[in-house]
């Protein structure tokens, strides 16, 4: 980080922008926020296993990148080893070398965190390592790593300081047998039984990797409903797909102890038919997570929080104290990067006296499983339950040309339409790439588009956006390569 040192040197004490906090929220805000010609400075207390600093957050140290660089290789390793021989392809025995994925996720991870602190030396702003604590009246009380205290001054601050893994006080870590989704990145082995609590999309996304490198998954969810917040009729599509690829996933499971022993640690559970129990070599806690605001806030601060710990602000991101903004996982809506993205830059524009919105009725969300799943706007239940009349279009991968010569034919896109007027309310995707499809999408929504819109749209042939295309024919019932019903 030698580069952010040289950047505080001669550093005056009064900025126009002090962003608390650099995970994919805050960098971006400071980066914004010194493009618009403003005095930015931006602070970041991240330590690394290893005791070293980096920018990024949990996103890029122990999140959304290290876990994609795991899944890719993990994927890789299935596919030679049970989709090669399909292709014509023969690789003899595949081995896995753990320790040389985990040497390729550290270096992508370390390039990119590298890359902000260039990023912020381009745009010429300031930053420090340590913590950042909002006094109130734009003073933030600053404290190194070495516990040297500076009080800093803005006319602006921007509180982007995350979230934190849920820990159960049932199953508390201990970091080596019972560890958080960061842990879970850093095995040095495969586990022959992993149990994962929590059937979200970090414990999907966790259990796939090792349970891909031949480790035996187990997850139990307290839900009845699996993925809840999807589309129940992809959610469905979705548990199918897993359980045929091995996962073992227990709805309605509710964890009450785990206990060490000489044979692994046992999770006990109570779920429909009573106390059960399942023995596993390491424990992975994915429930959920919390904003972190431990010591960010003095007592003078007027910063509100709510009930569940989340800083309260408004539309345009601004809080309960005069020129203080909040953005990230550290206030309401979804704990998605780009979200939070959206907002630092939206907050920086504000704050620099132009027009900016973030439109929360299209952010996607995306699960990196394999099949990936993906969706924007509203689900099929939501759509009822507002009373909208709507109408649906399904179109299965089964039936695309690009899907089956990938060997990834599986899942489907799905979308929901008014009735009334055609506008597109929602899709959803479950197949291969679903994740970069659905950005077609989120424009497409983002322009009030109707599903004639994307009917009328040509789509290159042959290409895996063509089951967007037909899922929007099929909600008039006009699709070419399915039979209509």
């Amino acid at each position: 980080m030698d580069d952010l040192i040289f950047l505080v040197e001669n550093m005056s004490d009064e900025f126009d922008v002090i962003v608390v906090g650099a995970g994919p929220a805050g960098y971006v805000a400071a980066i914004r926020a010194a493009q618009n010609g403003l005095k930015t400075l931006c602070l970041d207390n991240w330590t690394n296993y290893d005791g070293g600093t980096a920018l990024g957050g949990t996103c890029l140290n122990a999140g959304c990148i290290p876990s994609k660089a795991l899944l890719e290789s993990s994927e890789l390793y299935h596919r030679a080893r049970e989709e090669f021989a399909v292709h014509g392809i023969s690789t003899g025995e595949v081995a896995i070398d753990v320790a040389a994925m985990q040497k390729r996720k550290a270096g992508i991870v370390s390039q990119l965190t590298g890359g902000i602190a260039a990023l912020f030396k381009a745009n010429k702003v300031t930053a420090m390592q340590g913590t950042g604590c909002f006094l109130g009246g734009g003073k933030v009380e600053f404290t190194s790593h070495d516990g040297d205290k500076k009080t800093l001054s803005a006319r602006h601050v921007v509180l982007a300081t995350g979230s934190r893994p849920v820990e159960l006080s049932a199953v508390p870590f201990d970091g080596e047998t019972i560890v958080d989704s960061w842990g879970a990145l850093e095995f040095d082995s495969v586990p022959p039984r992993l149990g994962v609590i929590g059937g979200g999309v970090i414990g999907l996304e966790l259990g796939s990797v090792w349970s891909r490198l031949g480790s035996e998954v187990t997850v139990l969810e307290a839900m009845d409903d699996f993925l809840f917040m999807a589309d129940r009729q992809v959610a469905k599509d979705a548990q199918r797909q897993f359980k045929r690829q091995g996962l073992d996933i227990r709805l309605g499971a509710m964890v009450k102890s785990a206990n060490k022993g000489k044979k692994g640690v046992e999770l006990t559970y109570e779920d429909k038919k009573g106390s059960q129990t399942v023995t596993v070599d390491k424990v992975v806690v994915a429930v959920g997570r919390h904003p972190y605001t431990d010591g960010l806030l003095g007592e003078g601060a007027g910063v509100e929080m709510d009930e569940r710990g989340f800083i309260k602000v408004d539309d345009e991101c601004r809080t309960t104290a005069p020129d203080v903004w909040a953005v990230g996982d550290v206030v309401r809506g979804p704990m998605l990067a780009h979200k939070g993205s959206e907002e630092g830059v939206m907050v920086a524009d504000l704050i620099a006296g132009e027009v900016s919105e973030v439109n929360y009725d299209v952010i996607p969300s995306v699960i990196y499983t394999a099949p990936e799943i993906a969706w924007v706007g509203k689900t099929e239940e939501q759509a009822t339950e507002a009373g909208v009349p709507y109408k649906v279009g399904t179109f299965s991968f089964a039936a695309n040309g690009r899907a089956k010569g990938m060997e990834q034919a599986v899942g489907m896109v799905k979308m929901i339409v008014s009735a009334a007027d055609d506008e597109i309310l929602g899709v959803h995707i479950i197949g291969p790439m679903a994740g970069e499809l659905i950005g077609e999408m989120v424009v497409a929504m983002e322009f009030s588009a109707s599903a004639e819109d994307i009917q009328r749209i040509i789509h290159a042939h042959p290409t895996l956006s063509e089951a967007i295309h037909e899922a929007a024919l099929a909600a008039d019932g006009r699709a070419i390569h399915a039979i209509n019903k």
